[in-house]
């Protein structure tokens, strides 16, 4: 048995934590089955399944491996179906999106992607910290702000319009600043990258130049939720994306201050590492999601 068909033996003994059950599914022996575990672990020099009369466990050794054979295992059968264009893409797509954007205007459509792609599947993360897409293993991020790393591609599918937020128990306690010049008197509650753990600065436009400040805080976050509960409790000023506080503003739980001197409007890229063919799995979710973002940031 090649290494190949060695590694699907064992990622199905790992997905039915049988080699009873992997034997009938892959319709062979089962000696044929342990055999080829056996091998992969030979080769390895490694132990990746504990097994016991009652069941089969993945060591950690074997969490690890599987991760990877399933990749590999993508990967082959994506350039098996390269030339064919009646093939629908298979296998898992791995992302990761900030926590609101995701939310709001992703998941929501997410339904109508999977019907239309039944071979896909997502493993899908929400999160604000810096992600490394290829040391991760993530095939597609979504992030709101600035790029730095040129190795990556990013494609840019928007803006998201930023203003500065108050609660309004907030101002009924320290009053309204009405230039930036009155914010040396206010709390601010800050956001911290968890790239570089600082926190960062409060910016504005003025006179067509961006301006910062540091201002004075008894809390900061790193997670877009935390920041905004922040704020509704009383915590501080802060910087937000107009479209995810609009039922807040509406309801007047929150209130946009200093409206002449707003921050830049960030942009929203899809990003992915950078291939010369990019796979079939990735490309579809890459255009999808670029649309629908696209869609959601126009209206906002």
């Amino acid at each position: 048995m090649d290494r190949f068909q060695a590694m699907q033996v064992f990622s199905k003994v790992a997905e039915h934590r049988s080699f009873a059950r992997a034997a009938e599914q892959l319709d062979l022996p089962r000696a044929t089955v342990t055999s080829a575990v056996q091998q992969l672990e030979t080769q390895l020099g490694v132990r990746l399944l504990q097994r016991t009369t009652r069941r089969v466990s993945l060591t950690e050794e074997g969490v690890s491996y599987l991760e990877r054979c399933q990749r590999v295992l993508e990967e082959l059968a994506e350039a098996e179906h390269l030339f064919s264009t009646r093939v629908q893409p298979q296998g898992v797509v791995r992302l990761d999106l900030p926590e609101r954007l995701g939310r709001f205007s992703v998941i929501p459509a997410l339904p109508e992607f999977l019907a239309r792609h039944p071979g896909l599947q997502l493993r899908l993360s929400t999160s604000d910290r810096f992600v490394d897409p290829v040391g991760e293993g993530i095939d597609c991020v979504v992030r709101v702000g600035t790029l730095r790393d040129s190795s990556l591609v990013a494609r840019r599918v928007g803006t998201l319009e930023q203003i500065n937020l108050a609660s309004c128990a907030y101002l009924e306690r320290h009053g309204r600043p009405r230039s930036p010049d009155d914010l040396a008197d206010h709390w601010a509650v800050n956001y911290f990258s968890s790239r570089t753990g600082r926190d960062l600065d409060w910016e504005y436009e003025q006179d067509g130049e961006v301006r910062s400040l540091k201002l004075r805080s008894r809390v900061s976050v790193s997670n877009s939720d935390a920041y905004l509960a922040c704020c509704v409790a009383g915590l501080g000023l802060i910087q937000a994306p107009r479209d995810g506080v609009r039922e807040l503003l509406d309801t007047g739980v929150l209130e946009e201050v200093l409206p002449r001197w707003r921050p830049q409007a960030l942009p929203v890229s899809v990003i992915y590492a950078h291939h010369r063919h990019l796979s079939p799995r990735v490309r579809c979710f890459v255009e999808w999601v670029s649309e629908v973002l696209a869609a959601a940031l126009a209206r906002a």
